[in-house]
C-alpha cells in the first residue's frame, strides 16, 4: 500500500496491491475520505432515527443495540430492535439500490436525467406488484419480488424497442420513459379504482413509498439484493468509465460493449425492482443521489457507485425520519418526501440543460 501522485498537480492516489500483484487498485485519497464521512453521516442518521419517536431512547441505548448489546431498559431495547431499526435499515438499503440503479442508468445512457422512476422501471415493477396484491392476493409472499423483477425487465425491453439503439443518450430516452410511465400509472389507477377495498388500502400505502411496516424480513431481502447487484456493478465500473467516452471509443479500447451494456442495465433494473418490491415507489431518489455523489467524488465510476449508494441511503433514511417525526403522530411516507426534494431538482436539471436537450 502506498500513496502516490500522478502528474504535476494531480490528486493523491492510494495504491493497493494484493500479494503477487494479481490485483491492484488505484484509489483517490480525497474520495476515500468523502466515503468515510458519508459512512459516519449514515450511522448518525440511523442512530437519530432509532432514538427519536413517541418514546425517546437515549443514544447510549441505541448504540448498545447497534453493537449487539442490550439497552438499559428491555422495553426500549425492544422498540429499537423490532420497530425503529429495521424500518430505518430498510429505508437505507432501498435508497442504496435506487441510487446505484440511477447511477448506472445515467452512465450507460450518458443522460444525467436517467432514473428508475423517470424511465418507467419503477412503474413497471409497481404495476406487477399491484397485480399480485390486488388481483391475485392468494399468491405466496415470494411472488411479490418475482413480479417486481418481471415487471421492471418487461418495461426495460419495451423501452429498448421503442427508443431504438440511437436514442439512449438523448432526450428521446426520457420522453419515452415518461410516456411509458404515464401509461403504467393509468394501469395502476385502474387497478386501485376497481380492486377490492380490503386489498387496495394496503396497496395504496405501499405505493406511496412507505417503510412504516418494514421488518427484518424486508431488511434481509434488501440486503441480499444489494449483496448481489452491487458487486456486479462495481465489477462493471471500469467498463462504465470507457462507455462514458462513447460506444465507438469503448469498443476501440477493447471493451465488449454489448455485453457490458446488458450486464449493467440488467443489474440496474434488478436493483430498482428490488427496492420497489420491498418498500414501494420512492420517486427521484435514483436521480438526486448520483448527482450529489458526482459533486463529492467526481466521475470515476467505482467510487461514484459507492458514494451514490451512501448518499442514497442517507437521503431515504433521512426522508423516512423526517416523515415520521415532523408531523407526529401523522406519518408522511418517505416517497412523498423524496418527491418533494426530487421534483425541484429535476426541474433545475432541465433548466440547466435547456439549450442542449
Amino acid at each position: 500500500m502506498a500513496v502516490v501522485r500522478h502528474g504535476a498537480g494531480a490528486a493523491r492516489m492510494l495504491r493497493l496491491r494484493s500479494p503477487g500483484e494479481r490485483l491492484a487498485l488505484l484509489l483517490p485519497v480525497r474520495a476515500l475520505l468523502v466515503l468515510a464521512l458519508l459512512g459516519v453521516v449514515l450511522l448518525t442518521v440511523i442512530a437519530v432515527s432509532a432514538a427519536n419517536g413517541s418514546y425517546p431512547v437515549p443514544l447510549a441505548d441505541v448504540f448498545a443495540v447497534l453493537s449487539g448489546g442490550s439497552a438499559s431498559d428491555p422495553q426500549l431495547g425492544l422498540i429499537v430492535r423490532e420497530f425503529r431499526l429495521p424500518r430505518t435499515l430498510a429505508a437505507a438499503l432501498a435508497g442504496t439500490l435506487l441510487a446505484v440503479s440511477g447511477a448506472c442508468l445515467q452512465a450507460v445512457t450518458r443522460n444525467p436525467l436517467a432514473d428508475p422512476s423517470l424511465v418507467g422501471v419503477s412503474q413497471g415493477a409497481a404495476v406487477a406488484v399491484l397485480l399480485v396484491l390486488i388481483v391475485l392476493p392468494g399468491l405466496p409472499g415470494g411472488a411479490v419480488p418475482a413480479a417486481a423483477v418481471l415487471g421492471a425487465f418487461a418495461v426495460a425491453a419495451i423501452m429498448y424497442a421503442l427508443m431504438g439503439r440511437d436514442g439512449a443518450g438523448t432526450i428521446r430516452f426520457i420522453l419515452t420513459g415518461i410516456g411509458v410511465g404515464a401509461f403504467l400509472s393509468g394501469v395502476s389507477s385502474l387497478l386501485l379504482t376497481y380492486g377490492k377495498l380490503e386489498w387496495v388500502m394496503p396497496a395504496l400505502v405501499w405505493l406511496a413509498g412507505s417503510v412504516h411496516a418494514a421488518g427484518w424480513g424486508e431488511v434481509a431481502m434488501l440486503a441480499a439484493w444489494t449483496a448481489v447487484v452491487l458487486p456486479v456493478m462495481l465489477a462493471a465500473s471500469r467498463g462504465l468509465n470507457a462507455l462514458l467516452l462513447g460506444g465507438d471509443v469503448a469498443a476501440g479500447l477493447g471493451l465488449p460493449v454489448r455485453r457490458a451494456l446488458v450486464i449493467t442495465v440488467a443489474a440496474a433494473v434488478a436493483a430498482g425492482a428490488g427496492a420497489v418490491a420491498a418498500v414501494g415507489t420512492l420517486g427521484f431518489a435514483g436521480l438526486v443521489a448520483p448527482h450529489v455523489a458526482r459533486l463529492l467524488v467526481g466521475e470515476r465510476q467505482g467510487t461514484l457507485l459507492v458514494a451514490s449508494a451512501l448518499v442514497g441511503a442517507v437521503l431515504v433514511a433521512a426522508a423516512d425520519t423526517v416523515g415520521r417525526l415532523a408531523f407526529a403522530p401523522v406519518q408522511i411516507p418517505a416517497g412523498i418526501i423524496t418527491a418533494l426534494i426530487g421534483v425541484p431538482y429535476f426541474l433545475l436539471l432541465l433548466w440547466q440543460r435547456r439549450h442542449t436537450l
